[in-house]
């Protein structure tokens, strides 16, 4: 048609096919002033190191892996322009903010209490903030209950809590549980619900790892959680 640009689709080079190619985000790269303080706080943390590499041009990557987590974080030398401690916001998804907030707090970490935010993005305020209400968000609680802490520079970690997620963020053919503690805690979820799960039937299931096994699929993947 004249006036219009026709816009081919965007193929697959390996395989011609229509289709996205995998873009998985591992590392993102937060500014430090004092390399080894940085070092040594996120070593405390009993985060993974992964990699300290130093070359003859005075640049240097050291990378940290949080437990459990598919990212790591990187800082260094000559690795950024960004102003020491303007990361924030920085996401630590866990499935049990109060055990998250106690191993972090006996490490040392000044962390915050645990709050929920009064008004929608509250929880990136600062902490004394009058919409950050102390406590757990109200039920269901998942992805309203967080805590804040700083590393010694000033970059900002949000622990969120996410049990129950929202359909479509997790890939039901990947379904996979990235520590003990996470399977664990969801175990512990889908007992309890299966007990009421029971109350209800007023007999016992025999078929309860079934049952079991469509609770735990069902509560990573946001799909409707069995009766």
């Amino acid at each position: 048609m004249p006036g219009v640009t026709r816009k081919e689709p965007v193929t697959n080079a390996a395989n011609g096919a229509l289709g996205n190619s995998d873009l998985k985000l591992e590392a993102i790269v937060i500014p430090v002033a004092d390399i080894e303080r940085a070092k040594t706080f996120y070593a405390s943390l009993l985060w993974r190191l992964d990699a300290d590499f130093s070359f003859d041009n005075g640049f240097r990557v050291i990378q940290f892996t949080p437990p459990g987590s598919a990212c790591s974080i990187q800082f260094g030398a000559k690795m950024t322009s960004a102003a020491p401690g303007s990361a924030q916001g920085l996401y630590l998804v866990v499935s049990d903010i109060e055990a998250a907030r106690s191993q972090l707090s006996k490490r040392g970490v000044a962390i915050s209490e645990v709050f929920h935010a009064g008004k929608p993005g509250a929880n990136f305020q600062p902490d004394g903030t009058p919409d950050r209400l102390v406590g757990r968000g109200p039920d269901p609680a998942s992805y309203s209950s967080y805590a804040t802490f700083s590393d010694p520079d000033g970059n900002g970690w949000l622990l969120q809590e996410v049990t129950t997620r929202l359909p479509g963020r997790i890939d039901s053919s990947a379904i996979l549980f990235t520590s003990e503690q996470d399977l664990a805690g969801a175990l512990r979820r889908a007992a309890a619900a299966h007990g009421d799960h029971e109350k209800r039937t007023g007999q016992h299931d025999v078929h309860w790892p079934d049952w079991y096994a469509a609770y735990l699929a069902a509560e990573l993947t946001g799909a409707k959680l069995p009766d």
